[in-house]
């Protein structure tokens, strides 16, 4: 009898993916790839790097490499985190951020031989929440173009851990970014708010973001719905622009025209 039940544990184990521990950076160049195919975006020699530090994507345009950053992957424990953090860096890219401090260091004469420097500048220019939040809308639409739960933003965001601000306010992590992210699925998709994402980092969200929610008049509500439409706008064509330019965004185009 002990040796049948050992036989039928070791068969269980041998087939059983579950103990099996996920690894966010493998699954990385996976779930890239993914997103850029089922939303038609040009892939051909598209490399994904994770890197530690600072994460740089402002060379793209000619290096078709998109780098990750293997802390914010520490907080990505299946296909659908991964996918946010690497919709995110695709998120600026598509968007221009990445590369327009190339751009504007034409016409302020700020060469330098550098290129840690130069970098860090690049780096800098882009990672302002304005920009986050603009990179976070074009990852929504990327994921749910690829099939992903869009909602995963909100978790991978607030799994990190908050400023010293938010904690004495009783805020998630990242709450501004997490409720950006909630504002622009309910008014897009409407149906992913509905299904929900089944863990612990998002019911706690939730229960904030519901607050936020009750506490809107008429004028927020109407001021909200404004702010979606155009913020649904203005992705779907840096989207759609991006794809037409074969895998560039403004800012690239503009730096081409301007250095060749």
């Amino acid at each position: 009898m002990k040796k049948i039940l050992f036989t039928v544990i070791a068969a269980f184990l041998l087939i059983s993916p579950s103990f099996a521990a996920y690894n966010a950076s493998t699954q990385t160049p996976v779930v890239g790839a993914n997103l850029l195919t089922k939303n038609g975006i040009p892939s051909t020699n598209v490399k994904f790097m994770v890197v530690s530090g600072n994460v740089d994507n402002s060379n793209y345009s000619t290096n078709k490499t998109i780098n990750v950053s293997s802390n914010d992957l520490t907080y990505a424990g299946n296909d659908n985190e991964v996918a946010a953090v690497v919709a995110s860096e695709l998120g600026h890219i598509i968007s221009g951020h990445s590369a327009r401090g190339k751009v504007l260091s034409l016409f302020t004469g700020g060469t330098t031989t550098d290129t840690e420097t130069l970098t860090s500048s690049f780096v800098s220019s882009y990672k302002t929440l304005k920009e986050d939040q603009e990179a976070d809308n074009v990852a929504v639409d990327l994921m749910v173009k690829a099939g992903y739960n869009p909602l995963a933003i909100i978790v991978v965001l607030t799994k990190q851990t908050g400023t010293y601000w938010e904690t004495i306010q009783g805020k998630p992590a990242n709450a501004e970014r997490a409720m950006n992210v909630y504002n622009y699925v309910s008014y897009a998709y409407p149906e992913k708010i509905k299904a929900g994402y089944g863990c612990n980092e998002y019911r706690n969200f939730l229960t904030y973001a519901n607050s936020v929610v009750a506490a809107r008049d008429e004028k927020a509500i109407s001021k909200n719905t404004k702010t979606q439409q155009k913020a649904k706008k203005k992705t779907a064509s840096n989207i759609t622009k991006f794809k037409t330019r074969g895998g560039l965004s403004g800012w690239d185009a503009a730096y081409g025209l301007f250095t060749n």
